[in-house]
């Protein structure tokens, strides 16, 4: 199902609930991206699914439940820099390219336990996964 309405905005209802709790840029960025892969492979929604969050990870990442600007687009994983076909593990939306202290900084707003002790591999995959 289309995840954009008549306005080109997406549609809450039709979105992810960490999107539904995000700003509307990113909102936008999914749906559309979900729409035009949804369109391109078929009606594929799980491939299109998978387009829109690579798109919308580019230039956000999650923070708790909701997902918020990053402060430098592009790839943020591993898997992402590689592209299609990686078997590298993908970072579950953290930004793993991102600065320990800007790590640290997200570890600290969620309150993350034990966070002054962690090194960079250690703070960003205990920052909360999925989509």
């Amino acid at each position: 199902m289309p995840k954009t309405g008549k306005n080109d905005h997406a549609r809450k209802d039709e979105l992810p609930s960490t999107l539904q709790r995000s700003e509307q840029k990113a909102q936008d960025t999914f749906a559309k991206t979900y729409d035009s892969a949804l369109e391109s492979y078929d009606n594929d929604e799980e491939r299109a699914a998978r387009a829109a969050y690579a798109s919308l990870k580019h230039s956000y990442e999650k923070v708790g439940d909701h997902w918020e600007p990053k402060e430098k687009r592009g790839p943020s994983d591993k898997r992402a820099e590689q592209g299609i076909g990686s078997s590298q593990p993908t970072a579950g939306g953290v930004d793993a390219n991102a600065s320990k202290e800007h790590l640290y900084k997200l570890a600290k707003e969620l309150d993350v336990k034990g966070r002054s002790r962690m090194d960079k591999d250690q703070a960003g995959p205990r920052a909360p996964k999925g989509q």
